[in-house]
């Protein structure tokens, strides 16, 4: 008897055994019918970890340096359209629309990797000369006035003096990103910016006499 009733149990268990295989099957095959949502569900956590990833290329050198150089490039570029009615000379008039074309897209690609990131965007007319530490070659509120009521030759000498300044912040700007910054396409821009002012600030010094 004793042995009858121990097989009658393992049958028991084992056809219980395989009734939970055939429902785990079941739940399975109605999973795989469903995977278009499971598989967008089933997505979605991997998707911060994904922008972690993105994020992680990018450190506070990298923000500091978008913060900072967007406002200072709109300034170039305020100061690039004064020249199209007020120089006199037309290597100036060029020099100031290079500058529009090369340094507005910039300000665009900037702004999107700060919204990208997280961060605040800096608002239009931001001009805090306090983040370009020593000024960063930003054009003070009476610089600017001074340019702005200038026309001529005097435009001309005013605008190259002063660019070469802003220039030169930039550079120093761009210096330390590549020094500090881990964002690769970051360091690409400041590397172009260090090459294109370079040879612009040699460029006005050659057109003053100054070299």
């Amino acid at each position: 008897m004793n042995t009858n009733r121990s097989l009658i149990r393992r049958g028991a268990a084992v056809a219980a055994a395989a009734t939970a295989a055939l429902v785990l099957a079941a739940c399975g095959s109605d999973g795989d019918s469903s995977a278009g949502h499971d598989g967008h569900a089933s997505a979605s956590p991997t998707a911060p970890a994904s922008a972690s990833a993105v994020q992680g290329q990018h450190n506070a050198a990298d923000v500091a340096f978008a913060k900072g150089m967007i406002p200072h490039h709109r300034q170039a570029v305020e100061m690039a359209d004064l020249a199209s009615t007020r120089a006199a000379s037309t290597d100036v008039k060029k020099l100031a629309d290079e500058i529009k074309k090369a340094q507005g897209p910039e300000i665009k690609t900037l702004s999107g990797w700060l919204t990208s990131w997280g961060e605040q965007v800096p608002a239009e007319g931001a001009m805090d000369h306090s983040m370009h530490g020593a000024g960063g070659g930003m054009m003070t509120a009476e610089e600017m006035d001074k340019l702005k009521n200038s026309s001529g030759k005097a435009f001309d000498t005013a605008f190259m003096e002063m660019m070469i300044k802003h220039h030169e912040g930039a550079v120093a700007m761009a210096k330390t990103e590549k020094a500090d910054g881990s964002f690769p396409d970051a360091k690409t821009m400041a590397d172009a910016i260090i090459t294109s002012q370079t040879a612009e600030i040699t460029r006005m010094n050659t057109l003053l006499g100054k070299s």
